[in-house]
């Protein structure tokens, strides 16, 4: 069966402002306040929790180290699990190309560095889990993206043929992944960060989810 996978942060949905607000969270009990800000910092926001953090302390100029970074990570996730989709919102479009996909054959599934519990609780919390057949998260698998791994389980779980896939995403590590797995990749070019996503030479650019159908068609049929 011939299968689309999505990245979630940045393709499916701008997730930056509740990823933002958990990591002030951990700044403001460190006794700084908030540091972040959605204006300045959404691309960080979706490359994950410590890469934020880590944005954070230098921009306040302490000293840290990585078991800084370690001891507030998980504080982090708790104050992402305990507000998760505030500030959510999925990019225009994305539930109807989805379902248009489906109605026409096509398997769907989602792969994405986000734990693989707080994806399940996102995607409840949107309700648009339902949507797809299949999610693959960062501790899914021993193995993250890049790694081809969780593309190749994601399209399996969903009932494709990973010789007959690929992956939307946003970012260098989605491109790696498909170019790693062998697979055609569409960068979004809609997501929040200031990354020059066309650089990368995805198989194609998508500006629009309505764009979704005849881009994949074109890709693998």
């Amino acid at each position: 069966m011939r299968t689309v996978i999505f990245d979630l942060d940045g393709t499916l949905a701008d997730t930056s402002g509740d990823l933002l607000a958990a990591a002030n969270h951990c700044f403001r009990g460190l006794g700084h306040g908030d540091v972040l800000t959605r204006e300045t910092d959404a691309g960080t926001a979706l490359r994950g929790g410590r890469a934020m953090l880590t944005l954070g302390f230098e921009r306040l100029g302490v000293d840290y180290t990585e078991a800084d970074i370690d001891a507030q990570y998980p504080i982090l996730l708790q104050a992402y699990g305990d507000d998760i989709s505030t500030h959510t919102t999925i990019y225009p479009g994305a539930r109807d190309a989805i379902a248009q996909l489906r109605d026409a054959g096509y398997r769907v599934g989602i792969c994405t560095n986000k734990p693989e519990g707080l994806a399940e609780q996102l995607m409840a919390a949107l309700d648009f889990r339902d949507a797809f057949h299949s999610l693959v998260g960062a501790d899914t698998l021993p193995v993250r993206k890049p790694d081809p791994a969780p593309f190749t389980a994601a399209v399996t779980r969903a009932g494709g043929d990973p010789a007959r896939a690929l992956l939307v995403g946003d970012t260098q590590t989605d491109r790696d992944t498909s170019t790693n797995a062998g697979v055609p990749s569409v960068m979004v070019t809609f997501g929040p960060g200031d990354f020059d996503v066309a650089s990368l030479k995805p198989e194609a650019l998508m500006d629009h989810f309505d764009d979704l159908g005849g881009i994949v068609a074109r890709l693998i049929g």
